[in-house]
């Protein structure tokens, strides 16, 4: 009740200053109960002296002015100017003692001496300054009261009774200011410590980190969260420590940002990246993480440098993630328009020509031209017309193919049979097109070599490539077709001594309706470009790979790697990688870091085979 009614009386200029309001409280406690002290004691007094004397009423007086500065701290707010007007009562209340008690020599001027001290606990320097002038004149008053103390009345009171009482209740009096000024102190304090913790307590609860620099960069401390985001103790980011924790490419960025922000107080947002040691427990086990900065300057004066940027470091890792997924979807958008866009292209051309030639002898022999046409004609014309359906056929074949394998609806049925065999019957099949393109066909498989694939998927890989093979090859060429055992199963190889493949095209071997060196309606050969594609889907299916080795006018060497137990799909419409080498080139070198530099070394068995440069597609 009493701190309610306290809590009116103090100025609205310091009701939110918790500091400043409890010297205001204290200020008035002690006036107040100065002043209720006086007016119960002034009644009985008076009865007992009767009229009292010029002296005594200077010392009444004196005693109200504590209860008037308590009133004026209460209007104005100022308080050492109410200090000032309460130190000139007590001021006037021992210069009256002191006149009828000896002057000087009066054991009352002890007080003069705790005028200036209550006035310092109070924690202000004007009233302080203001208390010690009025202790000063009072002094003064006394030494020149002394100077006429034959003229003033001397209350009859021992010197030996009186000293100890007035030094028993100065002492008294600052030790009761002393202890009020402890106690709220100590209670703004145990406030202020309750404070603290609570903050600390809601920055433990945030994932965020919350760091304290000084205008350098250095951390000053650093929230709990540490732990969390980097995985490391609060202490050890101190100083130096985040900053070693932050990419080397992101320091100085940094650096001038928390340096611009304590010279300029304008607030700055930062990306960053961060190591991340293994304390931290990420669930995706990144060591590197992106984050994000937001630095704000706290402190506008320039009386304390050290104390002068709050940082909150939040973890963007996931938001990077989730803007290149969005940024590669774009991308694959972007590529499966370019692929839509050369597939209705490269369709139309295939679909046209056929389609053109079909209709066109077709209607010739169904006209009335037909009556003039010979036997050898039509029948040539016949042929045309079935040549043409047999093209379409294929690449409607083709197209669903690559659907199937696509889609994970590809009719696969693994069993173990012989691939020589198999090898040797796909060669007679596509002789007779080699001979009429005047290339050599050969084969090198001796005896049964038994692998458990789909041996239909096997047919039409080995089919596909054949069938490039002779047409990429010019008259008089040849084309091979051998078995062997690889370290990672067995590999089919087709090398041909055909044009070629530039190094620009061979990244995108197997894309889909690419062709290498075609472009536009302008193709030396026909095609639809899926022939690639769906042997690297088939090799896909059964988990193999392929590596395709080629240069220009140097042929192309196909190697197809398949796994010799394919029981169950390994990855439905997940294509097979393609590895791409340029025949010819210089191998690379392997460079060996050494402590005193780099050194080439030639070489080594874990170089690429000699001759070639290996890319990877697909």
């Amino acid at each position: 009740m009493i701190d309610d009614r306290l809590a009116g009386l103090v100025h609205a200029t310091v009701a939110d200053d918790a500091a400043a309001r409890a010297r205001h409280q204290r200020f008035l406690v002690s006036r107040l109960a100065t002043g209720a002290v006086m007016m119960a004691a002034l009644p009985p007094y008076l009865l007992w002296r009767g009229v009292p004397s010029g002296v005594e009423v200077l010392t009444i007086a004196s005693l109200l002015l504590p209860v008037f500065a308590a009133v004026l701290l209460v209007r104005t707010g100022s308080l050492w100017l109410a200090h000032a007007v309460s130190a000139a009562g007590l001021t006037g209340v021992v210069v009256a003692l002191a006149s009828i008690t000896g002057g000087t020599a009066s054991p009352a001027a002890v007080w003069l001496v705790a005028i200036p001290v209550e006035a310092l606990v109070s924690g202000s320097l004007r009233a302080t300054v203001a208390a010690a002038a009025m202790a000063i004149l009072g002094v003064l008053a006394v030494v020149g009261l002394g100077a006429v103390a034959g003229a003033l009345p001397v209350m009859d009171i021992s010197a030996g009774l009186a000293l100890p009482a007035f030094a028993i209740t100065a002492i008294g009096h600052v030790a009761a200011q002393v202890l009020e000024h402890l106690r709220n102190e100590g209670a703004w304090r145990a406030r202020l410590r309750d404070n603290e913790a609570r903050d600390r307590l809601l920055l433990s609860a945030i994932d965020d980190l919350v760091t304290w620099h000084d205008r350098n960069g250095r951390v000053l401390e650093a929230s709990v969260s540490a732990t969390r985001l980097l995985g490391s103790a609060p202490a050890r980011l101190c100083g130096h420590g985040l900053l070693e924790r932050v990419h080397v490419a992101d320091r100085p960025a940094f650096l001038k940002a928390v340096s611009d922000v304590a010279a300029t107080g304008r607030p700055a947002t930062l990306p960053l990246r961060l190591h991340v040691e293994a304390g931290a427990g990420r669930t995706d086990g990144a060591r590197l993480i992106h984050a994000e900065m937001r630095a704000h300057r706290i402190l506008h004066g320039s009386h304390d440098a050290a104390l002068a940027v709050v940082a909150v470091t939040r973890d963007m890792t996931e938001h990077h993630r989730h803007a290149e997924e969005l940024e590669r979807a774009r991308a694959e958008a972007e590529r499966a328009d370019a692929i839509k866009g050369r597939f209705l292209a490269n369709v139309t051309h295939e679909l046209r020509t056929p389609l053109n030639a079909i209709i066109g002898f077709s209607e010739v022999l169904a006209g009335e031209g037909a009556l003039s046409l010979g036997p050898d004609q039509a029948r040539d014309y016949a042929g045309i017309i079935g040549a043409s359906g047999h093209h379409l056929l294929g690449v409607v074949n083709t197209l669903l193919d690559m659907s199937r394998i696509q889609s994970g609806n590809f009719d696969y049925a693994p069993e173990t049979f012989d691939i020589a065999s198999l090898l040797r019957s796909c060669c007679d099949l596509m002789r007779l097109k080699a001979e009429a393109a005047g290339l050599t066909l050969a084969v090198s498989a001796s005896g049964p070599v038994e692998i458990t694939a789909d041996p239909g998927a096997c047919r039409q890989i080995l089919i596909n490539l054949i069938s490039n093979a002779v047409k990429f090859t010019p008259r008089g060429g040849r084309v091979d077709l051998s078995l062997r055992g690889g370290i990672d199963g067995l590999d089919i190889v087709v090398a041909d001594t055909g044009l070629g493949i530039g190094a620009e095209d061979l990244p995108r071997l197997g894309t889909p309706f690419f062709q290498a060196g075609a472009g536009g309606y302008k193709r030396p050969h026909e095609g639809t470009g899926l022939g690639l594609s769906v042997v690297q889907g088939l090799v896909g299916l059964h988990g193999g790979a392929v590596l395709i080795e080629s240069a220009p006018q140097a042929g192309t060497v196909v190697t197809v790697t398949l796994p010799r137990l394919c029981r169950t799909p390994a990855s439905e419409g997940s294509p097979a990688p393609i590895r791409t080498a340029v025949r010819g080139a210089p191998p690379p070198r392997r460079v060996v870091r050494l402590p005193l530099g780099l050194f080439d070394a030639e070489p080594g068995p874990e170089s690429a085979p000699s001759g070639s440069v290996l890319r990877r597609t697909g």
